[in-house]
């Protein structure tokens, strides 16, 4: 056998550094040549990543780190280049946080709270929008264009910080990439589809899009309140009402792809159970109808939605007849539905904005909004089948790309982005924008969850401390880990880290539910706007 080589320390320490620079690639590999340790250490920065507004932001934290590999032979590609970014948390501001969720006792707020107004969260007019594409034409480089929109968007970051500072901003992407992506889908779009989720709709939805889209591209834009078995149906309908009044040029489109049966009941006991599960295929969807009938308004018969039309009724007609057929079969059956072809884009057609509507008789639907809104399920949904990858992760569809429904409508898919606004970063960390595993401080969240639902009530918490003492955020995480026997590896100590982010997967699935209401839903409740029946899922407070 073989002697074995020595392998020292020091080389041990220099393979583990070439494979972080590998995992780098060699944008940031050159990136962390030019600023050693020390030199960070001098300027009193973390040796971190940075966005393209290096100069103007430097804290900039990169979400969901993908490992760079290299083949020979091969173009090189790079898997982090539409990665979140948020501005980072500084580490004292982190460690006073948890300090107070160790020692604030919650208090309930009252109803009126939970209330939220769109004008206080985005202040239209003011210098909360978001990134344009600057002005360019046909005899400009290519270098020269991506030149251009690289100094208007640190403008663009310029500007924001100049009149708010970090800690009243909310987390907004600062990834240059990502918008891109969204320039594109607005460009090539005829009729923008606008996804938000019917617990935090306001949050998800920018005056600033919203007149980009309808005044200056002379485009329509349809709402989507998705989402909807999640709150209760008068809160839907309060919701329609609001941005109907406070909008007039959109269509309002309520949706979702898990619709719940009429002869379920809510346990309020069985928290754990997964509720928004698979039911009888995707075809189950609710709202392909509204929806079809809003473009139909739009196009005004410019486009034949006939094809369209039909989809929906097989559709419908198969669901009726699969309703006493087996899962298996089920499966098997949509293997033989319409085939829909996905369409590459070229670097071409990404650069080229189109000013001509229905191009070809075929109407392109782009669907843009937040990340974790449901954008990909949507897609599925009006399918009738799973063509789109979904995941609880925001951030998961990295770049758009086209689908045909019918031969003559488009769906565009768009990633997920975060506009600037002035909402509590917890309530954003709740609507699940950030990698729940890759929060740093869960507890604050906890305590927002907590002071606007009964946390502890329904989780039937045990005090360590008896009934009578008030509940912190930490002492819910602490409770919650001994109840599920969450444990740290060495001190055998109760994991409040592992129970915060467990309890904040509840939140963004729907099993603790949180809706925001509109301003005022708390005086007119009782005024009887009703929906047809639809029965919500979760705990709705």
């Amino acid at each position: 056998m073989p002697r074995k080589k020595p392998f020292s320390n020091k080389q041990k320490k220099k393979q583990l550094q070439d494979k972080r620079e590998r995992k780098r690639g060699p944008l940031e590999a050159g990136r962390s040549e030019s600023k050693s340790r020390s030199q960070s250490r001098e300027r009193g920065e973390e040796n971190t990543d940075t966005s393209d507004s290096e100069s103007v932001r430097p804290q900039v934290r990169k979400i969901n780190q993908q490992p760079q590999v290299f083949r020979p032979g091969e173009k090189s590609y790079d898997p982090n280049r539409y990665r979140l970014q948020f501005e980072r948390d500084s580490k004292e501001e982190i460690e006073r946080r948890k300090k107070v969720a160790q020692e604030k006792i919650l208090e309930p707020v009252e109803e009126a709270d939970v209330e939220v107004d769109i004008e206080k969260i985005y202040r239209p007019g003011s210098v909360l929008d978001f990134p344009k594409r600057p002005a360019w034409s046909y005899e400009m480089s290519k270098e020269a264009v991506l030149s251009q929109e690289e100094r208007a968007f640190k403008e663009y970051l310029q500007k924001i910080y100049e009149k708010h500072t970090p800690q009243e901003l909310s987390y907004f992407d600062h990834n240059l990439e990502t918008w891109r992506q969204l320039w594109r889908v607005l460009e090539m779009s005829d009729i923008v589809l606008l996804i938000t989720d019917i617990r935090h709709p306001v949050l998800h939805f920018s005056p600033a899009l919203y007149d980009y889209v309808t005044r200056e591209l002379g485009r329509s834009l349809i709402l989507v309140l998705n989402k909807i078995d999640l709150a209760p149906p008068s809160l839907v309908v309060a919701w329609q009402h609001y941005f109907q009044e406070k909008f007039p040029q959109v269509h309002v489109v309520c949706f979702t792809s898990y619709p719940r049966h009429p002869d379920e009941e809510q346990d309020p006991s069985a928290v754990f159970k997964k509720r928004r599960k698979r039911r009888r295929g995707w075809n189950a969807a609710l709202g392909p109808s509204q929806l079809l009938r809003a473009c139909e308004i739009i196009t005004a018969g410019k486009v034949d939605l006939t094809s369209w039309r039909e989809k929906i009724e097989r559709d419908s007609a198969a669901l009726l007849n699969a309703a006493c057929v087996e899962d298996d079969h089920e499966e098997k059956d949509e293997d033989e539905t319409d085939v829909v072809v996905a369409q590459q884009v070229t670097d071409a057609e990404l650069g080229t904005p189109s000013r001509e509507r229905y191009k070809d008789g075929v109407l392109s639907i782009g669907c843009v909004g937040f990340p974790n809104v449901g954008k990909s399920s949507l897609i599925n949904g009006l399918v009738g089948r799973k063509i789109v990858s979904v995941s609880r992760t925001p951030g998961h569809t990295k770049y758009f790309q086209t689908y045909f429904l019918t031969p003559t409508v488009r769906l565009c898919d768009c990633p997920g982005l975060i506009f600037p606004s002035l909402i509590d970063k917890q309530q954003q960390l709740l609507a699940g924008i950030y990698p729940i595993a890759q929060i740093q401080e869960p507890y604050t969240s906890v305590g927002y969850l907590s002071c606007r639902i009964p946390v502890a009530k329904l989780l039937k918490l045990n005090h360590p401390d008896g009934e009578d003492q008030g509940w912190t955020a930490w002492g819910i995480c602490e409770a919650w880990a001994d109840k599920r026997g969450y444990k740290t590896a060495k001190a055998s100590r109760s994991d409040t880290y592992r129970a915060a982010n467990s309890l904040l997967r509840l939140a963004v699935d729907g099993r603790l539910c949180l809706c925001m209401r509109p301003p005022g839903y708390s005086h007119q409740k009782g005024m009887g706007l009703t929906l047809p029946p639809s029965p919500s899922l979760g705990f709705h407070y």
